[in-house]
């Protein structure tokens, strides 16, 4: 028997406004207050319609905190999920670095929700898989071919599943648990594979982050293959990677590039990503930090051709910062009133009264949107509490801190996979 779940529009309204006032990007709050980035919701619109062409690529956005970042990320999110994707929400952290491929394909594949918003997503794309189309074999073809350039376990575990899905649930859930990023012993894998009558196959070792990569591609391809558009992966707070390590800012870089270029290493992979990063970056790590020179000349200083390729992968990184970020744009006198309106409306309705006009920040270019939302918010707040009170608010800026953090430096396991 199924409950339907009604929600208080009331208490939809005062979870809004609460996060809205804490710079929270919830669901809720951006439904109300909507954005005005208009110029990079089209950019986003044709990215859409490159990716669901089979094309991966990628847009980096910049603003100061309090710009919007956050709460755009949010909305172009929910665009995608209109549009049929497959969408990931990954911030960058001390558990999510972005210079470890694993832990990034991890927190994207466990965040990963289909285009109604469940999840797990890439568990509901394995069950859609319709085994005795042609879609599938199509699916196992490509896993086999050298333009994907996947390990032997990607196709072996393609065609285990398609014969073992409707009749063994455990094997099934152990492969897809494999594609999401848990580990898949060789030898039950061989064991599995006996079972169907497959002659033993030739498994190689594949190290940590590069068998990351190719699951990557793999589940976008995955998806596609279930009759999503693709896969959009949203990166926030990408401006950590100022904090870590000279040698991992190097690594970062790389990776940062190949999601805006959507280098994954095969084409024809259906995969979108949105970064967010504060826009003075370039300012106060790549030039402020002299990175341009001194993060190519230590790697390139080991003298080995992997230093050597990732030190033109971290140069193509910090081009990428430097001449392909967008800038969010400040708001407007129209949008500012169209935001103050949305939002005074909002406050009447989640606290049943009028509020009436509040002053809030002097319209100042150097004020950012969460700063007049706050204001407004904050000021309507004690005016419903003292009707006699009038109110008036002071902003404080707060710089970034971009000095290195040694807890951030840790080293990615890159052991074989066995």
């Amino acid at each position: 028997m199924s409950v339907a779940v009604v929600t208080d529009p009331v208490v939809s309204r005062r979870r809004a406004i609460e996060a809205l006032r804490a710079g929270v990007p919830s669901r809720d709050a951006v439904a109300a207050l909507g954005s005005g980035q208009t110029a990079i919701e089209d950019q986003f619109a044709g990215l859409r319609e490159t990716v669901a062409a089979g094309a991966a690529g990628g847009l980096l956005l910049g603003g100061d905190f309090g710009a919007g970042k956050s709460h755009l990320l949010e909305h172009l999110a929910g665009l995608a999920g209109t549009d049929g994707f497959v969408v990931s929400r990954v911030v960058i952290s001390k558990e999510t670095p972005l210079y470890d491929p694993a832990k990034v394909f991890r927190a994207a594949a466990d965040t990963a929700v289909t285009a109604d918003g469940t999840g797990p997503a890439i568990a509901e794309a394995a069950a859609r898989l319709d085994v005795e189309g042609r879609s599938y074999v199509d699916l196992l073809r490509w896993a086999s071919s050298p333009a994907a350039d996947l390990n032997e376990r990607f196709p072996a575990t393609v065609e285990l599943f398609g014969q073992v899905r409707d009749r063994d649930s455990e094997v099934a859930e152990e492969i897809v648990r494999f594609w999401s990023g848990d580990p898949l012993r060789t030898p039950d894998l061989r064991r599995h594979l006996k079972a169907i009558g497959h002659a033993r196959p030739v498994l190689p070792a594949v190290k940590a982050a590069e068998l990351s990569r190719q699951r990557l591609r793999f589940v976008a391809k995955l998806l596609a293959t279930a009759g999503y558009a693709g896969w959009v992966v949203m990166f926030d707070e990408v401006e950590l990677i100022g904090r870590y390590s000279l040698l991992q800012r190097g690594k970062a870089y790389a990776e940062l590039a190949r999601w805006v270029s959507g280098d994954h290493g095969a084409p024809g992979v259906p995969i979108a990503a949105v970064l967010a990063m504060t826009g003075d970056f370039e300012a106060a790590v790549i030039t402020g930090k002299g990175d341009r020179e001194q993060v190519p000349a230590r790697l390139r200083a080991k003298d080995t051709t992997e230093a050597g390729e990732l030190a033109a992968a971290a140069e193509a990184g910090m081009r990428t910062i430097d001449r392909e970020m967008i800038l969010l744009t400040p708001p407007d006198p129209a949008e500012l009133d169209q935001a103050y309106r949305r939002l005074k409306q909002l406050h009447a309705e989640a606290f049943e009264w009028q509020p009436p006009d509040v002053a809030g920040l002097e319209r100042l270019g150097a004020n950012r949107m969460r700063q007049y939302v706050r204001a407004w918010i904050n000021e309507w707040d004690l005016v419903r509490l003292d009707p006699r009170y009038h109110p008036q608010t002071e902003i404080a800026e707060l710089a970034y801190d971009y000095r290195e953090d040694d807890t951030l430096s840790q080293v990615p396991e890159d052991e074989p996979v066995d």
